[in-house]
């Protein structure tokens, strides 16, 4: 397997770099069954082909940094499934080499973010989108710190702290994963003008100032219109700002089914990128054929 010849870092500074998007909607479409509390991370151990198959989907599309099917992937989640830590260990593992094979599959420069998702993703009960578990951040820094650890050592090019509910679970993750010699970034999951939690976005950029192992932060796993209100704060930050939305598609709990239309214009991307967008992508409902109209409107 090959690496960028070059640090992430140093590609934001020639312009915007486009992320990949839902790997969750891609598996669907390649047949897949998500159900379970695992979600995607089930297949690292009953269909690995398959997740390359979606990272290769993307790659192929256009994108240039894929992120890993690690967002589930918790020692906890899988001893509840009877995974032992050792075997839990090559799965996490296992899940930056997936990416890793399918970046090599194009010509570019691809670079792997490897997926840290929240503590509620692991409860599978929605309070991801909630926060604020009744944990300390010394509580919530003791359950992410091994699988960040272990996501460090398997070689990926940045870690992804990614759909972070509240500022604590921020501290907490940015505390896991500082002195690792891996760059992060951290990106919210939002509504309006705050955290799910509720906390004033400058508050909750606030947090990484001062990280010198943050090379990027912003929003993901909200509204595109969410996008356009909080590029322009995480831009105040000062650093490189990451945005990758939902299609703009509701969730309808009851019925389990998505409603209304997609509102993910590759068109409005233009303007998050002169607000200051560096890594642009999607995330929920967004496929490889979004992917690729947004690579076009950047001229990727």
């Amino acid at each position: 397997m090959s690496l960028p010849t070059r640090p992430l870092a140093q590609a934001l500074a020639e312009g915007a770099v486009v992320l990949d998007g839902g790997l969750s909607n891609q598996l669907a479409a390649q047949g897949c069954d998500l159900s379970g509390e695992l979600w995607s991370a089930r297949l690292l151990a009953d269909d690995p082909a398959q997740i390359e198959a979606a990272h290769t989907a993307y790659v192929r599309a256009g994108a240039r940094v894929l992120i890993t099917s690690s967002y589930q992937a918790t020692y906890e989640g899988f001893a509840r499934h009877g995974t032992g830590r050792d075997e839990a260990t090559g799965l996490l593992r296992r899940s930056v080499e997936l990416a890793r094979t399918a970046a090599d599959r194009v010509e570019e420069e691809v670079w792997v973010a490897a997926s840290v998702g929240p503590y509620g993703a692991m409860l599978a009960d929605g309070s991801e989108y909630r926060g604020r578990y009744g944990m300390s951040v010394a509580e919530l820094e003791r359950f992410h710190r091994p699988r960040i650890e272990t996501l460090a050592e398997a070689g990926p090019d940045v870690l992804a702290l990614e759909t972070v509910p509240d500022t604590d679970e921020a501290e907490a993750m940015l505390r896991a994963a500082g002195g690792l010699g891996v760059p992060v970034w951290l990106t919210y999951t939002v509504e309006g003008d705050a955290t799910r939690a509720g906390q004033p976005l400058e508050e909750a950029f606030g947090i990484a100032a001062g990280s010198e192992a943050v090379m990027g932060v912003g929003v993901n796993c909200c509204s595109p219109a969410d996008v356009d209100r909080a590029v322009g704060t995480a831009a105040a930050s000062g650093t490189p700002v990451v945005v990758y939305p939902n299609s703009g598609e509701a969730w309808d709990a009851t019925d389990r089914a998505w409603r209304g239309g997609s509102s993910f214009d590759p068109e409005r991307i233009r303007d998050w990128e002169k607000a200051g967008a560096r890594l642009i992508g999607g995330c929920c409902r967004v496929g490889p054929g979004a992917i690729s109209a947004l690579a076009a409107s950047l001229g990727r």
